[in-house]
């Protein structure tokens, strides 16, 4: 139970509290807690969970409005019925349960404090997204400077600008596309991907490049594969997401192997948007004494996901003894111009 869950009960406890004296005191102006206003009250308490839990975050936030007007208006026709039918019946059998006061009358009775609760709900359901949306923003902020930090830094481009050096004294014919990746991943990194979300096809790009520029560092040590099965466009991924584990397969591979390196990624994305993507890279045990599973970037990213993909991701990572594999399965967002 996160610190969230624990203070919205506590709120919720709060709230049905005043509102249960509240409730006690309209029904016949004392404060006494009877039996008969406890059932009432649990009739009315029963019918707001369903709508606070149910209802809102299946269809409200959901944007589906009629299914959720509808769902609302057969709630409180149940309570009703269960309050004419059943309690009055059971509490006032000879005076309230001989008749029916009348629709308006029951629903000035009935919706008031349903209204209230619900209201409640609304408001907390409000900080705690605006909470969440100030998380995000500071996080993916962290994020892109750690980021920036441990690649855009003179240890970064001292090595690519080295081998750059290299291919160029030997009028390699690799020279002009090293000198476009390189340029590619820095353009992309300062000043295209600094909205919230980029689009797939942008992110696959920069993942070819970046791959590209690290795979100078292995040469013939080893083998680095890269498939990507993108065919449908408009979709789109928040960003620097996917190369965070990219980064820690080469920084662990190369760290603790001076060959027989492999580092394989792959990703494919379905027609409905869900990218599923793999990356598997070699280690040596005994010479790689960091916790891979918590390397570089790999904390923030979880938290990340689950706050840009909460109920749409699914995050593996396994330690194979000799190799690290990242699954990752993420629903995709439509972009709007597709």
């Amino acid at each position: 139970m996160n610190k969230w869950t624990r203070r919205e009960i506590l709120y919720q406890l709060a709230v049905m509290l005043v509102l249960l004296f509240f409730f006690s005191y309209v029904q016949d102006y004392t404060f006494a807690i009877e039996p008969y206003k406890i059932a009432f009250f649990a009739n009315y308490m029963v019918a707001v969970m369903v709508i606070n839990y149910v209802l809102l975050p299946k269809l409200y936030y959901r944007n589906r409005m009629l299914l959720f007007v509808a769902a609302v208006v057969t709630v409180i026709v149940l309570v009703i019925l269960v309050d004419e039918y059943g309690l009055e019946q059971l509490y006032f059998p000879d005076t309230r349960g001989t008749y029916f006061p009348g629709l308006v009358f029951t629903l000035s009775e009935t919706l008031p404090i349903m209204v209230i609760f619900v209201a409640f709900k609304l408001a907390w359901d409000f900080i705690k997204k605006q909470k969440e949306v100030e998380e995000l923003r500071s996080l993916a902020q962290e994020n892109e400077l750690q980021f920036l930090k441990s690649q855009i830094n003179p240890h970064f481009l001292f090595n690519n600008l080295n081998n750059l050096y290299a291919y160029a004294i030997e009028n390699s014919p690799k020279t002009p596309s090293i000198i476009l990746e390189l340029s590619s991943v820095l353009r992309y990194m300062l000043y295209e991907c600094n909205s919230e979300q980029v689009n797939l096809i942008q992110e696959v790009k920069h993942l070819q490049d970046y791959m590209a520029l690290n795979e100078l560092r292995i040469e013939h040590r080893g083998e680095v594969s890269f498939t990507s099965e993108v065919d449908h466009e408009g979709f789109m991924i928040a960003p620097l997401i996917l190369i965070v584990f990219v980064e820690n397969a080469f920084k662990h591979s190369t760290s603790s192997q001076s060959d027989k390196i492999y580092i394989h990624v792959r990703m494919e994305v379905s027609a409905e948007g869900i990218l599923n993507f793999v990356c598997i890279n070699s280690y040596l045990p005994h010479t790689n004494t960091e916790n891979l599973a918590h390397g570089i970037g790999l904390s923030n990213v979880k938290k990340q996901l689950g706050l840009v993909y909460p109920d749409s991701h699914r995050l593996e990572i396994h330690d194979q003894g000799n190799a690290f594999e990242v699954r990752l399965q993420l629903k995709l967002k439509q972009s709007d111009y597709a």
